[in-house]
């Protein structure tokens, strides 16, 4: 299996993790859509990175996620892959500072979620290598009153992406009548926070270590297409491996 000629969408695309991740699957060969709420950040981020084809959309919006899906394939075809980065840490304080303006943030990442894995299911199921990609978190494992609307938001996802991959396999190998083999798979990629060379450069003193380097995220992402699907169909990957040092 190989990544080379894939489709892959990568939604919240404009963050460093995004550019990095549609950067490393472009070298890889496969042909990248960049999706992203606003036009100028979406230009900053691709300028160097032409071939990489960018979409404004309002993943919020299911209506607006299924015309995006139709632009797509009219030009593109069906996606094989969807990597999922739209999100960002919201908290602080205790229980009863857990905000209702930071849950709403925290509750459009999830929604954003639901929105493309149902306009894209069916690409992903028809694909010869279909995958689904999140980043969660540690406070999953060991959520605090500190960051409670945040581990709640992160849980969800993650609970989405279990039952994505329940479909997969139900509408795949698990079926009884015409079974085909295993050849989508949804997974959940597990860090505490993501850092990169221009965090490090701010904050030159600072100990990175516990944190994932995007680089690191990038190479697993592309790694999906390297392994086989029914072994990875619902994995929950751990991702600490920090390779650079502050």
């Amino acid at each position: 299996m190989s990544v080379s000629d894939r489709v892959i969408l990568i939604a919240g695309a404009t963050s460093a993790a995004g550019v990095k991740v549609a950067e490393t699957l472009l070298d890889a060969g496969a042909r990248v859509i960049a999706v992203g709420s606003n036009r100028s950040r979406l230009d900053d981020a691709y300028d160097r990175l032409p071939r990489v084809k960018t979409f404004v959309c309002a993943l919020e919006s299911s209506r607006s996620v299924g015309e995006l899906g139709v632009s797509i394939r009219n030009v593109w075809g069906p996606i094989d892959g969807l990597i999922h980065l739209v999100g960002g840490y919201r908290g602080g304080g205790g229980m009863l500072e857990q905000t209702d303006e930071d849950w709403q943030a925290l509750e459009s990442g999830f929604t954003t979620l639901r929105n493309t894995t149902r306009a894209f299911y069916n690409d992903l199921v028809a694909s010869p290598a279909g995958r689904l990609a999140i980043v969660s978190s540690t406070s999953v494992d060991n959520p605090t009153a500190a960051n409670a609307n945040y581990a709640a938001a992160k849980a969800a996802a993650e609970a989405w992406v279990s039952a994505t991959a329940d479909g997969f396999l139900r509408d795949q190998a698990a079926r009884r009548i015409d079974p085909v083999p295993q050849r989508a798979a949804a997974v959940r990629f597990v860090v505490k926070a993501l850092v990169n060379d221009e965090m490090r450069r701010e904050s030159p003193t600072k100990n990175f270590i516990s944190h994932t380097d995007i680089e690191v995220l990038a190479t697993s992402i592309l790694d999906l297409w390297d392994r086989d699907a029914a072994g990875l169909n619902g994995a929950r990957l751990r991702l600490f491996l920090e390779s650079k040092t502050s």
